[in-house]
């Protein structure tokens, strides 16, 4: 998340065509892109660090099937003080053993937010691949380091390993979840015995997503250059920044100015002053993309 902070400070001055639907849309600062992957990593990690109390409450005492036959009465809570020495972490006796024994309920509700965090760092990987596809017959806005000498085939093609890894982690941690889904919902009575593929699945996950979230940061997002070059090619072009106009000239009458210069293949602004009666320069600072990031009438 710092990386990613970090490199929207170092971005900010450029301007990019947004897309939606993959469509070009309004203008959009390089800024604005980075740091709404940065907001969805930390809503993930604060999802994540509110089931820690539920994670810190402990089965032990319960023993066969909640009702703690057989054990000292202070063993859970001695237990509990012992590991939170050993850890540094605050232990304590589950509230209700019978349901952390009978479910592993906090395990899938763990194992929910991970695929979560998964998908936020599948969107990010597959923004850098689309915005780093090319370099001539793509969108070539950025180029990622080059990790590997080029393709086995292809000489000189350049893959964006990182993201394509960190996509794949992705999916693997959520048809872990999957996983963990379908043990979760398997406890019988007072035990639910999958705990087992339950935690083989979930370590293996927090493993895979701090290992590519690590390397996504590092060798993708905080190493990236930015053509500008292609940027302000694509801006000048864009028709869509005619939505501008919408409160001057009707939705109707830029509907009309968008579409004759997409069809035309000319630069709105030229478009524009044909078909209205404003100048040069008002179009200018109307239809300028920096102007166009901050929103607003």
């Amino acid at each position: 998340m710092q990386v990613t902070e970090h490199k929207a400070v170092q971005v900010h001055a450029f301007v990019k065509t947004g897309r939606t639907h993959l469509m070009d849309a309004m203008p959009v600062r390089m800024s604005q892109v980075l740091n709404g992957w940065a907001q969805q990593i930390r809503a993930n990690i604060e999802h994540l660090q509110g089931l820690q109390p539920s994670l810190q409450a402990l089965a032990q005492g319960g023993t066969a099937v909640g009702t703690g036959i057989n054990a000292h009465p202070e063993f859970a809570a001695r237990f509990s003080r012992q590991l939170s020495t050993l850890t540094g972490v605050q232990f304590a006796p589950g509230k209700d053993l019978f349901a952390l024994i009978g479910s592993q309920d906090t395990a899938v509700a763990v194992s929910g937010q991970l695929k979560a965090t998964a998908v936020s760092l599948m969107k990010i990987a597959n923004d850098l691949r689309w915005m780093n596809s090319g370099p001539l017959a793509g969108l070539g806005e950025i180029e990622l380091e080059a990790l590997q000498p080029g393709s086995s085939i292809m000489p000189g093609k350049v893959n964006p390993v990182i993201p394509e890894a960190t996509a794949m982690v992705a999916a693997q941690v959520i048809g872990s979840d999957a996983t963990i889904t379908v043990a979760g919902q398997s406890g019988n009575f007072e035990l639910n015995v999958m705990l087992p593929i339950i935690a083989q699945n979930l370590l293996s996950s927090i493993e895979l997503l701090a290992n590519a979230s690590r390397l996504l940061a590092d060798k993708a997002i905080a190493s990236f250059k930015v053509n500008e070059s292609r940027l302000q090619e694509a801006l000048s072009r864009n028709p869509i920044l005619v939505t501008a106009l919408n409160p001057i000239i009707g939705y109707q009458k830029a509907a009309e100015i968008a579409k004759a210069a997409y069809k035309q293949g000319r630069p709105v602004i030229d478009v524009a002053l044909e078909h209205t009666d404003l100048q040069r320069s008002e179009l200018e600072v109307l239809l300028n993309p920096e102007k166009l990031t901050a929103g607003g009438i």
